[in-house]
């Protein structure tokens, strides 16, 4: 090897060195004239739309944790107090005929009936008992007011990155909300 091709190496080495440095120079100052966004992106946690939910019975089954972080939860509001409930009883054609408590809809007993006065009553859900199976839900959307809807409750959920009960769900109920209100669905129709 002579020095004329040892030179030639180094020198192209050089050159090669600050042309990567001009190139990286240059890059670093267009990065830094690209705006940033302000502040951290939003935070935000897992909810379910009430009005696209059709209580398919994946929240009990699908989630990590059993029982489910998913509970039923009712908007008073709508709800018409009736002696007969289509989210409590069973729903059958001859359901009225059914009005004992040994016709309940949930397998569980989650709903809880307080006799308020002839004919009315209240039904108040036990969250420790609720598995998320939506059969109150589905009975009370189809016969019903809609007053009782599953919802994620966000003292148990994980909130993991790729919820299992989302990628699960047929109706692509599941959505994200803020974080600082992870609970708006239930008042949308209120303006609360």
């Amino acid at each position: 090897m002579d020095d004329k091709d040892d030179k030639m190496t180094r020198r192209d080495f050089v050159r090669a060195g600050a042309r990567g440095a001009c190139i990286l120079g240059v890059g670093a100052v267009g990065a830094s004239m690209v705006p940033r966004a302000s502040g951290s992106p939003e935070r935000t946690l897992w909810q379910i739309d009430p009005d696209k939910c059709i209580a398919c019975g994946n929240c009990a089954t699908h989630c990590v944790l059993k029982p489910s972080a998913v509970k039923c939860a009712h908007d008073f509001d709508k709800c018409g107090r009736c002696k007969f409930c289509f989210g409590y009883y069973e729903t059958s054609p001859d359901a009225a005929a059914h009005a004992g408590v040994e016709y309940q809809q949930c397998p569980t007993g989650a709903i809880v009936r307080e006799y308020l006065g002839d004919p009315y009553y209240e039904y108040h859900i036990d969250v420790d008992k609720c598995i998320a199976c939506g059969l109150c839900v589905k009975g009370c959307k189809r016969f019903g007011n809609g007053s009782l809807y599953l919802q994620v409750n966000h003292d148990r959920c994980l909130n993991c990155n790729e919820c299992s009960i989302a990628a699960a769900c047929p109706s692509e109920a599941f959505i994200r909300v803020p974080a600082d209100a992870p609970y708006p669905l239930e008042d949308k129709e209120h303006g609360k």
